[in-house]
């Protein structure tokens, strides 16, 4: 994304010796008996944010993200792997009750130490790339928090839902894009994931695949083609690219399942390890799956595929 480099002129500059030290902010979390939460900044970049507190609905999505931060949840197990989870929304809202909450909760289930992703939306005063921001800041955290948690620094991964998904597949396909001046010690490291899954995931901003309410919010209503495609996953995999997990449903009337067989048929011209699962019917946005229903078995899909590849300890 060479162009985001250019628009945000942004630097790693050289750091120091002083820069080792992670600051003190990093680990003063706020928490309960289950939970803590992270911020990502000192001082957010790229805009000045909503005004007011934040909002969530009844059904658990969120809004008016001013405190972009991580919520970590802590197994009673912990197996030394960890997932950066990230919910969607369409880039205007973050379906935290529908999608990473439950998908946290359940992966915290299995001895994963989950992170949370609450990350800024654009059309609340920041800018386009600000999720992008966050997303690539988030996975440095947890790479410099890794000791703090006892992660294995090569079992760390990604999980993204619709939105979610394009912010997952972003990050992992482009971990070292220059998206922010680099402001500490936790910058120094990479933002590649060790492994990446994306559950019916809006990937591509490219015709005749653009009518998302996703690309409508990060490159406008009438992107030109250049725009599009720099934001377009599928369109940036290559040899870096981790080992990727798809499910999706061919009748997915969101994200066409088109999202999905471009990002396959990429990842394999790059000869990344990947694996789709196709659904016949089910939809957008189900989550961990509703009983009875076929994407109901992603879950223990994804499961076997990180416990094939040495990610978490199989059951």
């Amino acid at each position: 994304m060479d162009n985001i480099k250019r628009r945000t002129l942004l630097g790693m500059g050289a750091m120091g010796a002083s820069a080792l030290v992670a600051p003190r902010y990093l680990y003063a979390a706020s928490s309960s008996a289950e939970q803590q939460e992270i911020p990502l900044w000192s001082r957010p970049p790229g805009g000045n944010g909503p005004e007011g507190p934040e909002q969530t609905n009844a059904k658990g999505s969120v809004t008016n993200v001013s405190r972009p931060r991580l919520v970590v949840y802590r197994p009673e197990r912990p197996d030394g792997s960890a997932v950066l989870v990230i919910a969607g929304g369409g880039y205007g809202h973050i379906e935290r009750g529908s999608e990473s909450i439950p998908a946290a909760q359940w992966l915290q289930s299995l001895g994963v130490t989950v992170f949370e992703l609450v990350y800024r939306l654009p059309g609340e005063g920041w800018s386009n790339i600000a999720p992008f921001q966050d997303g690539q800041r988030a996975m440095r955290l947890i790479k410099a928090l890794a000791p703090k948690y006892g992660l294995a620094a090569n079992r760390i991964g990604i999980l993204g839902f619709s939105a979610g998904g394009h912010l997952a597949g972003t990050t992992a396909a482009e971990p070292d894009a220059r998206r922010y001046a680099a402001i500490d010690a936790a910058d120094q490291f990479s933002a590649r994931p060790d492994f990446a899954g994306l559950i019916y995931p809006v990937l591509t901003f490219m015709p005749p695949y653009d009518n998302t309410r996703s690309r409508r919010e990060i490159v406008g209503k009438h992107p030109d083609l250049a725009a599009s495609e720099e934001f377009s996953v599928e369109r940036h995999v290559g040899s870096g690219m981790p080992p990727t997990f798809l499910a999706q449903a061919a009748d997915d009337p969101i994200a066409p399942i088109q999202n999905s067989l471009l990002m396959f048929n990429a990842l394999k011209a790059a000869q990344i390890p990947a694996e789709m699962h196709v659904f016949q019917d089910g939809g957008h946005g189900w989550g961990l799956g509703k009983p009875g229903s076929q994407p109901h078995a992603w879950p223990r899909l994804f499961e076997s595929w990180l416990a094939h590849n040495g990610w978490i300890k199989a059951a």
